[in-house]
């Protein structure tokens, strides 16, 4: 009697059924975690706008094109200062600068579907006293910490 040699086609169902589930579960999962780190990734390349927000404001540079921002392009998001948007290629503020500065990132190129879809918002604002705040308009799956989430509207 000769000793059985590979699989059955029961036994290879299984195994291709296990497979299954798992990427049926493991392909959403890796496709939230991809947009919130674009989320996070947008906070931290607007974050660094603040710095040199903060600089022109100190150094009275707040007319439109007198301050270089250090805005970088960006292959997931557009860059608003109060509500103008910013070229990389020169560098300088679109729009005046004020004591309330509003830094916007708005999703768009490469950025995860669900995050163009929504539409997904980071906003950075600056009050009167010098201190920011952020806010992520979204699903708050995506948010990142220390930027609390509003609720989308619908266009």
């Amino acid at each position: 009697m000769n000793a059985q040699k590979g699989f059955t086609l029961i036994e290879l169902m299984i195994v291709v059924a296990i497979i299954g589930i798992l990427a049926a579960i493991a392909i959403p999962q890796y496709q939230n975690y991809i947009a919130k780190s674009q989320v996070s990734r947008a906070m931290g390349e607007t974050s660094s706008v603040k710095t040199s927000v903060e600089t022109c404001l100190n150094e009275g540079k707040t007319a439109t094109g007198a301050c270089a921002l250090g805005i970088t392009a960006s292959n997931i998001q557009t860059t608003k200062v109060n509500d103008a948007i910013q070229v990389a290629a020169t560098g300088l503020n679109g729009a005046d600068l004020t004591e309330t500065t509003k830094i916007v990132a708005s999703f768009d190129n490469s950025a995860a579907a669900t995050l163009k879809k929504t539409p997904s918002l980071v906003t950075w604002t600056r009050v009167a006293d010098g201190s920011w705040g952020c806010v992520f308009k979204g699903e708050a799956k995506y948010a990142p910490a220390g930027c609390p989430v509003t609720a989308p509207t619908v266009p």
